[in-house]
């Protein structure tokens, strides 16, 4: 470990003679595109009760049940039969995500929400509920009193108004860490980074970059998107090794040659390695419209004709002139966006030039729909 050590404390000195450490052009730093295998976040979730409602709670037999049961661990025995009929008590189900080394003792935030016909959660206390893991063990305990966004109201004739969700609240610090989950950070002689967007060259730099740094073999790539570095096994040594990496900055990859289309929204966004082979591009709108226009046949006075309603339609077709316009040899993004604007086609006529155009092997880029 003498020999982490010594690369720890050159590293530290170099980067107090140079201001800001090591700066990059356009460069990433290790924290911000990669993780660290076994290093996260676990959800919690459990069930309770809300009270103290202003007769907005519910009438859900589930509710009953546990208040019966809540009742019933304080001494107070509700008889068989007898529906407590209570409007301020509602079901919710509570969640929250346990932070990474969270300790015994430790405040996390929560959130609550009705589980059953409850029309509001404003004004109400959550109950003391334990909050489990997958596992089924309780890893916390919440309580407190909810902040919820929404409200609404209602009137004597049944008109009402929402506004936000009020069965939706949050209890800032409402839960108390009971017991943390063990975490691999401690164990073993190598650590493991995985790369948020998995690219092979993005994984090449990072390891190239911390052998640079701390001499060759000290990290390598196990695929595109896992990096495995050797560390200490000392704790403090091993927090102090991780804040010199993850400060790195490492040069990222290109991101592959992409258009995205959300037909939803008409939004289009078309990448920097986007590329059409030569092309010629007309496009058209053919508009067609159908209208109906019934007349109403009266007969003759005092005649045995009957009144009867014959159909009219009407139909109309109208097409607009499309103009041509062309791709030159390996066209970039601004030639593509120029061209598209100068025939001013909307993004409904867009969508349809990119597919054909990917359809005819001219878009050289993965056309992703959402």
């Amino acid at each position: 470990m003498k020999y982490f050590s010594g690369i720890l404390a050159v590293f530290l000195l170099l980067l107090s003679l140079v201001p800001g450490g090591i700066p990059e052009a356009s460069a990433d730093r290790l924290k911000d595109i990669a993780t660290i295998q076994g290093v996260r976040s676990n959800q919690l979730v459990g069930y309770g009760l809300v009270v103290g409602l202003d007769g907005t709670g519910d009438k859900t037999p589930f509710t009953s049940q546990t208040f019966r049961n809540l009742m019933n661990k304080f001494g107070i025995t509700i008889p068989a039969g007898v529906d407590p009929k209570s409007k301020n008590v509602a079901a919710v189900a509570v969640h929250a995500e346990l932070p990474p080394f969270a300790k015994p003792g430790q405040k996390m935030d929560i959130t609550v929400s009705s589980l059953g016909d409850a029309k509001s959660l404003r004004g109400g206390s959550l109950l003391m509920t334990p909050l489990k893991g997958a596992d089924g063990r309780i890893y916390a305990i919440s309580q407190g009193s909810l902040v919820v966004g929404g409200f609404g109201a209602a009137g004597a004739d049944g008109s009402s108004i929402t506004v936000n969700v009020p069965s939706v609240g949050r209890i800032p610090n409402g839960a108390t860490v009971e017991q943390s989950i063990p975490s691999p950070f401690h164990r073993g002689d190598t650590l493991t980074f995985d790369l948020r967007e998995p690219d092979f060259t993005t994984a090449m730099n990072v390891v190239n970059r911390i052998n640079d740094l701390l001499g060759p073999e000290t990290a390598y790539a196990q695929d595109g998107a896992s990096i495995r570095v050797k560390a200490p096994r000392d704790a403090s040594q091993r927090v102090s090794f991780m804040s010199m990496l993850e400060n790195l900055n490492i040069e990222p990859g290109e991101a592959p040659a992409r258009v995205i289309i959300n037909s939803r929204t008409g939004t289009i966004v078309v990448g920097q390695n986007v590329r059409v082979l030569p092309a010629a591009v007309t496009h058209g709108s053919l508009s067609v419209t159908i209208s109906e226009a019934p007349q109403v046949s009266q007969p003759n006075a005092l005649s045995d004709g009957e009144t009867v309603v014959v159909p009219r339609s009407e139909v109309d077709i109208q097409q607009q002139t499309g103009r041509m316009f062309q791709f030159g040899p390996a066209a970039t993004l601004s030639e593509i966006v120029q061209a598209v604007n100068q025939v001013g086609a909307a993004p409904g006529d867009i969508m349809a030039v990119l597919e054909a155009l990917k359809q005819a092997g001219a878009l050289k880029a993965d056309l992703v729909v959402i």
